[in-house]
């Protein structure tokens, strides 16, 4: 009884590694030409700029250059946590940021919620549009409209004064108000825009869960807590995650455009700090170190929440 085994085809038949490539890419011309621009656009703006950080490690002196500066190594780096301006920027930051997260985060949730559960389309659009609007205006449009409304001399403190009989109070020049002013800012400008994933979220809802759950006699705030929350948990707690990377980012235009004589002393934060130090006073390395700290703590908490989050068994953001 004869036996074949099996013969190999030779060596080099077919195509080619590089042939299936330019293939590939021959077929798939169009949408990478449509990639490109957003290609470029992280290439000259978010990767290019990374060659800068090197300031950070050297005393930079203009007359002597990049790489004619001294090397300093770590040194400014120590200096963030030894000046006692730069700890309390760190702790303004930080505290309005937790601020956000606990008031501005959750508003798009609560405000999916509330439109999910309106049955008039027409009145649902509309109330949609008019809460999307204020995130096209510009901060600077925001800012003007806030300062126009809380000078003293405004609508706020004119309506409290008339009605109340209160004396006029300083909204914008009391350090006081800085904070719960930029937060209530953000919620009005952006809380309607985020609705926008969370109702995406809420499309994808099975409407049987919530038929089966009136038949066993749950009511709506029932149905919101036990249906609708579990079912875009996933995508509140990747949001989550995402806002834990810009936890260091106070908004520098909203924050620049707020400060005044009687505040900046108080208030200020690293997006700001860093203006000052590096175009200002013109120290350049010791802005490029803030900067450069910002992202490794925004790095360090996407990466913390990432894992944690699967330990809990979601899926996080990679």
């Amino acid at each position: 009884m004869k036996t074949h085994s099996a013969v190999s085809p030779p060596t080099g038949s077919g195509p080619s590694a590089w042939s299936r490539t330019r293939t590939r890419i021959w077929k798939d011309r169009y949408l990478l030409l449509l990639g490109l621009p957003g290609l470029a656009y992280f290439l000259v703006y978010k990767y290019a700029p990374m060659f800068g950080l090197y300031l950070a490690f050297i005393d930079f002196n203009p007359f002597q250059g990049i790489f004619g500066s001294d090397f300093v190594g770590m040194a400014h780096f120590k200096r963030i946590f030894s000046d006692s301006e730069v700890l309390r920027v760190l702790w303004n930051t930080l505290y309005m940021s937790f601020l956000q997260i606990v008031f501005a985060f959750p508003m798009p949730i609560v405000l999916a919620l509330m439109l999910n559960e309106i049955r008039n389309q027409v009145y649902k659009r509309l109330v949609q549009s008019i809460i999307y609007l204020p995130h096209f205006l510009s901060w600077v449009v925001v800012v003007g409209i806030w300062i126009i409304f809380f000078r003293g001399e405004g609508l706020v403190n004119v309506f409290l004064r008339e009605t109340f009989g209160w004396q006029s109070i300083p909204f914008l020049t009391d350090p006081s108000f800085f904070k719960p002013m930029i937060v209530t800012q953000v919620i009005w400008k952006e809380a309607g825009w985020g609705t926008i994933i969370f109702l995406a979220a809420l499309a994808g809802v099975n409407p049987s869960l919530y038929e089966a759950a009136v038949v066993d006699g749950a009511s709506r705030l029932r149905q919101i807590w036990h249906i609708t929350l579990p079912a875009i948990r996933s995508t509140i707690v990747i949001m989550l995650i995402l806002r834990l990377g810009t936890v260091m980012d106070s908004g520098f235009e909203q924050v620049f455009l707020m400060l005044n004589p009687f505040n900046e002393d108080t208030q200020n934060v690293l997006d700001t700090f860093v203006f000052y130090k590096g175009i200002e006073q013109s120290d350049y390395s010791f802005a490029t170190a803030v900067g450069l700290f910002k992202g490794f703590v925004g790095l360090v908490l996407v990466m913390s929440a990432n894992r944690l989050a699967k330990k809990f068994g979601e899926d996080g953001v990679y």
